[in-house]
Parts: structure tokens; C-alpha cells; sequence
């Protein structure tokens, strides 16, 4: 174990309250976390940002005490070398190469070094740089989990056929599910703006819809397909958008749930449809990341970034993700 100088000082951004975006970040010198006894302190390589980590900044999520105090330092989906392990640590050393996810309700991100609980701490393999493995932890997981745990899909192909409709393809969530959609026994219909069409196909897209267009607005596949499950990632389609388009047993799993998606979520269950809309925030574990990086690693899985920003211009990479258009994710590197 290397003792950290509680004297050192280090850069990072936060905010000091609710609203603001872009412009509240202050670029702040402050001293150096100290790792708890579970717990390892990183020298941060690479930092993504997602949309919840602007949305806690919005206040849309204070109902449930995120963040749980001011000044924030944001973002929690990281990785980094390990350069102090706290005295409970088992699996990991200095020196180690990782990724890790940070809690909402600290965050830590945005800056040179963070804290990171050993139990949501992973190996980070050589084949994978900093960047593709930051940019895992809550969105790929997000889409691996809706996929199989909602929408049934098995990704070692072995699985019934199913036909699966992913709204906001080209995004950090959708690119990813893409990708993880087609390693199982799977047609995928996609939707994303018309510069990101090619893209998509090149994903493995079977069929791709510009959102924008008649078709594309009421998500009718262009081969007739009804979806046995959608994963939707972004926001504004209603229920009857979905309902004509949907098998007999048909899911949305809603990965934006609003007031509105759980109010359509508590009618379905009352009145006992077959039709579901299922809201669905991930529950990261370190098993679902080791999956990733392995997939990563292995060429079956690719990270596609849609820019890279210092921590100096970190502000400009959060206007851009409050902006909604990039294209895979948005990488923060010290």
C-alpha cells in the first residue's frame, strides 16, 4: 500500500448547486481522496460522461438525494492505474490497470484522481485502451441487461429468434446494443438520425429507419417485422407509437423512464395486458463488466467515440452531451 499526501492538491471540475449546466463547472484545485478500507484510489486515464450525470445536475433527480451533497464532482463511469489500495483490498495492487464505476451520490469523475469500492473495480486487459473501458460501465451494461434480462435475447445465439427494435441507435446506449443485440438470434430494426444511418448499418443493423421520416416517426420496419421486444433509449414516442408495432407479447423496455412511461408501466399492470412497457435503470455489478471487457477485448464489442476532451475542456464535453447528438460516447482524459 502507497500513503497518499493528504497535503497534495488535485484538478478537477464541480459544481456547487442544482442548474447551470456547462457554465457552473468550476475548474477547483482540491486535496487528493483517500481510499477507505475497501476501497482503491485511482489516477484517472480516461472519464465518459452520460446523460444521468447531467441530469443529477439538473435537479431531476434530488427526490432520491443525488447528489447527496455540495460541491459535486461528477461522473462516475472511469478508468485509470491503481496508486493506492486501502487495507481490506484483496483482489487488486498498485500498478493495476482498471475500470470502475463510482457512485451517483459522490461521483468523482471529473477529475485527476477518484476513489472506487474494490467490489466495482475490474481488470482492465492491455487489448482495451482506458477510453473503450470507461465508456462501459453504465452504458453497455445498460444495454446488455435490458437485452437479456428483459428482452430474453441469449448472446451466445442460442436463443429463439426474436425481432428487436433499438431507438436512438447511434448513441452511447444504442451503439451498444446494436452490437450486443446481433451475438444473439436476433433481427435488428434500428433508429437514428440520417447522418448516422450508414453508421448503424456498419453496427450490424439489419434494417435502419431515419427517425425523422414518416416511417421512421411511427417505427414500422421496413420488412413488415413485428418487434418481440424494444429497447428504447431516448424520449417523446407514446404508447401508441409502440402498441401497433409490437408482437402479441411485446416489451418496451424504457431506459428514460419518466412520469409518464410509469404511469403507462402501472395501467398495463392493472389491466393485466400482454403488452409491456417496463421501466429500467441498470444495477451495475462487477460480473457484468468483466463480461464486457472480455467482449471488448475479444473484438465482439467496440467502444465507437464520438470525441475526446481534456479535463481543461471538460465543460465543452458536457455541453456537448446535454446537446443529445453525438455519435457513441463522449471520452474526458486528464
Amino acid at each position: 500500500m502507497v500513503s497518499s499526501d493528504m497535503g497534495k492538491l488535485m484538478h478537477c471540475l464541480q459544481y456547487d448547486s442544482y442548474g447551470g449546466g456547462s457554465a457552473s463547472l468550476k475548474h477547483v484545485q482540491v486535496r487528493l481522496p483517500t481510499p477507505k478500507k475497501n476501497e482503491v484510489l485511482l489516477k484517472l486515464e480516461a472519464t465518459t460522461i452520460n446523460p444521468i450525470d447531467w441530469k443529477i445536475q439538473k435537479g431531476l433527480l434530488r427526490a432520491i438525494f443525488l447528489p447527496r451533497h455540495f460541491p459535486h464532482i461528477p461522473c462516475t463511469d472511469v478508468a485509470g492505474e491503481i496508486v493506492e489500495v486501502g487495507p481490506q483490498v484483496k483482489k487488486f495492487e498498485v500498478g493495476d490497470k482498471v475500470l470502475a464505476k463510482l457512485t451517483h451520490q459522490y461521483g468523482g469523475g471529473l477529475a485527476e484522481f477518484a476513489v472506487a469500492s474494490e467490489s466495482l473495480t475490474v481488470a482492465r486487459p492491455n487489448e482495451v485502451s482506458a477510453a473503450e473501458a470507461a465508456a462501459l460501465p453504465i452504458a453497455a451494461l445498460t444495454a446488455h441487461d435490458a437485452l437479456t434480462e428483459i428482452a430474453g435475447v441469449k448472446l451466445d445465439g442460442t436463443g429463439q429468434p426474436k425481432n428487436i427494435l433499438i431507438t436512438a441507435a447511434s448513441g452511447g446506449v444504442g451503439h451498444y446494443a446494436v452490437q450486443l443485440a446481433k451475438l444473439g438470434n436476433t433481427h435488428v430494426t434500428a433508429t437514428c438520425g440520417a447522418r448516422n444511418i450508414d453508421f448503424v448499418k456498419g453496427l450490424g443493423a439489419d434494417e435502419v429507419l431515419d427517425y425523422r421520416t414518416p416511417e421512421g416517426a411511427a417505427l414500422r420496419s421496413p420488412s413488415g417485422r413485428k418487434y418481440d421486444a424494444v429497447i428504447h433509449c431516448t424520449t417523446g414516442i407514446p404508447w401508441s407509437t409502440f402498441d401497433s408495432n409490437l408482437t402479441e407479447n411485446g416489451k418496451v423496455v424504457d431506459l428514460t423512464p419518466d412520469l409518464s412511461s410509469l404511469t403507462t408501466f402501472a395501467l398495463k399492470k392493472l389491466t393485466f395486458s400482454k403488452k409491456q412497457l417496463v421501466p429500467y435503470i441498470v444495477s451495475v455489478k462487477s460480473e457484468g463488466l468483466e463480461y464486457l471487457v472480455q467482449l471488448v477485448k475479444n473484438g465482439k464489442l467496440k467502444t465507437v467515440m464520438d470525441s475526446k476532451f481534456s479535463l481543461r475542456k471538460a465543460e465543452d464535453a458536457w455541453a456537448k452531451s446535454i446537446d443529445g447528438h453525438a455519435t457513441g460516447k463522449i471520452i474526458v482524459e486528464p
